[in-house]
């Protein structure tokens, strides 16, 4: 489509453009601010609000999720919204599409649940208690490391190495947890250690 634009039509709509923005600029903006103000109180009354961080990336957004049901009544709760948390210091309410999207991935019927172990020679997955799967976890990997541990290198130097197994770590945990996760993983030996954020 060929659309001809004099420069007199530019200047007008140009123009109106910036009117529009200086009106907002003057505050006149605030007014549907304020109106959403005063609904979102009795939108969010019947609501338990829980606060969170953004599982996706190592930016670990505050976020803040909204629930219909109150499990200390006994009733089952189920989630409703999802929304940026305005106090959180990294994002400020923000999200980016991911986020704004987690309603989604936490509803998803494909979430994994559950542990689940899939036998030798089985064509199915089943599923397993906590118990049982990192009881299954801790056994195969002091397994390996027995197996694999490199004490020292070929010229006698001590290096402490257990390379055949490695750890993902979260990137949404905090400090303390991040900082105890690395301890664990290196005095263990293993080289092997990244975080899903660069995954």
């Amino acid at each position: 489509m060929n659309m001809e634009l004099s420069r007199r039509a530019f200047l007008r709509s140009a123009g109106a453009g910036v009117a529009g923005t200086a009106i907002g600029a003057f505050g006149f903006g605030g007014i549907e601010a304020a109106h959403a103000s005063s609904i979102r109180a009795f939108k969010l009354t019947t609501m338990v609000e829980t606060r969170n961080t953004c599982p996706y990336c190592s930016v670990a957004c505050g976020i803040i999720t909204y629930s219909k049901g109150d499990l200390r009544k006994g009733e089952k709760a189920e989630l409703v919204h999802i929304e940026g948390d305005v106090d959180h210091p990294t994002n400020r309410g923000t999200l980016c599409p991911k986020g704004a999207a987690l309603l989604d991935f936490a509803k998803a019927e494909t979430r994994l649940k559950y542990p689940m172990i899939r036998k030798p020679g089985s064509d199915k997955f089943e599923r397993v208690s906590w118990d049982q799967a990192l009881d299954r976890i801790a056994r195969l990997m002091k397994d390996d490391r027995d197996q694999n541990f490199v004490a020292k290198n070929n010229d006698g130097v001590t290096v402490n190495r257990w390379t055949t197994t490695g750890f993902l770590a979260a990137s949404a945990t905090t400090n303390e947890t991040a900082f105890v996760t690395y301890k664990v993983v290196r005095s263990a030996g293993m080289l092997v250690f990244d975080n899903q954020a660069r995954v």
